[in-house]
């Protein structure tokens, strides 16, 4: 256990690092959207494409993986619907709920960590389950939380938008490319790898950086509204504050995302192994480790792009990332 967290104290003290930094004011918060556009658009994607162009083709193309992680998904995403539409919550906070507990931190957060701890060969599960998570997760959720709107075209609105979502971002072309690349046996010009070396390798302590800088801009941002919202109401304007999360809400997603998740993947990969599906022990336990992360930090973005309760998804994000300081360490122990 020792050993486990001498590997994974490090990745935590740079969230750490970027929220303190934010929260006291040494990072500006203007700054942040431009680290999270340096990850996003150019040190993940050559993260990705290095890892992709480096693992054999049919690694990229396992179905057992593709099936257990997808199953799960949507798994998860129905039961947290669910839940939160039993608690008397619209469709947008009750989808954005699900994809705060069913989206795991695997770009910026798990392809670093596992890594460290597994080697390299971990990467090809864990492309494939961000694949997934950016086609089919997201997707679903972002049609679900526009059943609430009058209009009936909105969940087909919600899917264009979804779909030009996926188009833009290009950690998913990163993925494409990096899979012809490996496909072909591409061999890169040597200045051109070693540009993309230096991005990819930048990735992972900036990444790690801006997950805290952004946990601690949304506490920041949410005190704030809560503040002007208090200020609009004894003015007589018309603002009100936010119906606050329950603590029971925030807790039991946090727990479907930290306990359930990791559970429900390790139980459908055995299931699926005996029913004759191939599934290598070892793809099995990196998609064990990946839904034992916390929630992805991108969500609270989404979630305030699409008018859902962002504090809400901020404070679940920031509960499972403090809660996964002692979970995933014990989640590394029992895989291994």
């Amino acid at each position: 256990m020792l050993h486990i967290l001498s590997v994974t104290l490090p990745f935590f003290a740079l969230i750490a690092a970027g929220y303190a930094a934010a929260r006291c004011g040494a990072l500006p918060l203007g700054a942040i959207p431009g680290l999270n556009a340096f990850v996003l658009y150019f040190a993940l994607p050559c993260m990705l494409f290095r890892f992709g162009a480096g693992a054999p083709i049919g690694q990229l193309l396992d179905a057992g993986v593709g099936l257990v992680w997808g199953s799960c998904a949507l798994l998860v995403v129905g039961a947290t619907v669910g839940l939160a539409r039993r608690r008397g919550m619209l469709w947008n906070d009750a989808a954005f709920g699900a994809l705060v507990a069913a989206f795991p931190n695997t770009g910026f957060m798990g392809l670093p960590l596992l890594i460290a701890i597994l080697g390299a060969p971990a990467a090809s599960p864990m492309i494939i389950t961000i694949a997934l998570d950016l086609v089919l997760t997201s997707s679903l959720c972002i049609a679900l939380s526009r059943l609430d709107g009058a209009d009936a075209h909105g969940p087909a609105r919600a899917a264009r938008q979804a779909l030009r979502g996926i188009v833009q971002n290009p950690m998913p072309w990163a993925i494409v490319l990096g899979g012809l690349a490996s496909a072909t046996r591409l061999a890169l010009p040597g200045p051109v790898e070693r540009t993309i070396a230096m991005l990819g390798d930048a990735a992972s302590p900036v990444a790690l950086f801006t997950i805290g800088a952004v946990l601690a801009r949304s506490a920041l941002l949410a005190r704030e509204h809560r503040a002007s919202a208090r200020v609009g109401e004894a003015m007589g304007s018309g603002v009100r504050a936010l119906s606050p999360a329950r603590p029971a809400d925030l807790l039991s997603v946090a727990a479907i995302k930290l306990l359930v998740h990791p559970l429900l993947v390790y139980g459908a990969g055995r299931g699926a192994v005996a029913l004759g599906v191939p599934l290598e022990r070892s793809a099995l336990a990196v998609m064990v480790l990946v839904a034992a992360l916390p929630s992805a930090s991108n969500v609270a973005m989404l979630a305030e792009r699409f008018g859902a309760d962002s504090g809400r998804i901020a404070r679940i994000i920031l509960w499972t990332t403090v809660a996964a300081f002692f979970s995933f360490p014990l989640a590394v122990g029992w895989v291994r």
